[in-house]
């Protein structure tokens, strides 16, 4: 890790605000909390994380509408803000952010080719996406979007109101 990783800096601002953070995590399958939870002291600020790989843990623990997942399939800027709201709820957090894609080397069609990935953001202040489309082999997409996220996470903190993107 070296010393430009968002990782290192979110928890100093989460300490300062005296905020709570919490992911959803689904093409990432951990990894962002992963990343989060190799930082020593990083228990003052992280809750966890609530991975929902399935339609049907997206539905029963994050709360995502059935509706929604039909209509816009898992890997949409839909999907990943009702992710985004519903692990800030269910862990009771200020800050949650949420991550579903298509990791590849299977899985793509022609809207929604490997390495799709869409990135959300729930706050009291908003909410937000990103959408990005990555073209490594399934480590490397996994890679790519849990650094998307945290890169997302520290530029909320540092005051970037133009998060949105795709």
């Amino acid at each position: 890790m070296n010393s430009d990783s968002p990782e290192l800096k979110i928890g100093p601002y989460l300490i300062e605000r005296g905020q709570k953070l919490v992911f959803a995590e689904s093409c990432t399958g951990g990894l962002v909390g992963h990343r989060v939870t190799n930082i020593p002291g990083s228990s003052e600020y992280y809750l966890g994380s609530i991975t929902a790989y399935a339609y049907e843990a997206k539905a029963q623990w994050l709360d995502v509408s059935w509706d929604t997942l039909e209509k816009y399939g898992a890997v949409s800027r839909e999907v990943v803000l009702e992710m985004a709201q519903g692990v800030r709820k269910a862990l009771k957090a200020d800050i949650g952010l949420s991550v579903s894609g298509i990791a590849g080397p299977g899985g793509g069609m022609l809207e929604k080719p490997v390495g799709t990935t869409w990135i959300g953001l729930s706050t009291p202040e908003g909410e937000w996406a990103r959408h990005f489309c990555w073209d490594g082999d399934r480590l490397e997409n996994k890679i790519l979007s849990a650094d998307a996220v945290l890169q997302l996470l520290l530029d909320y903190l540092e005051g970037e109101r133009n998060l949105d993107q795709g």
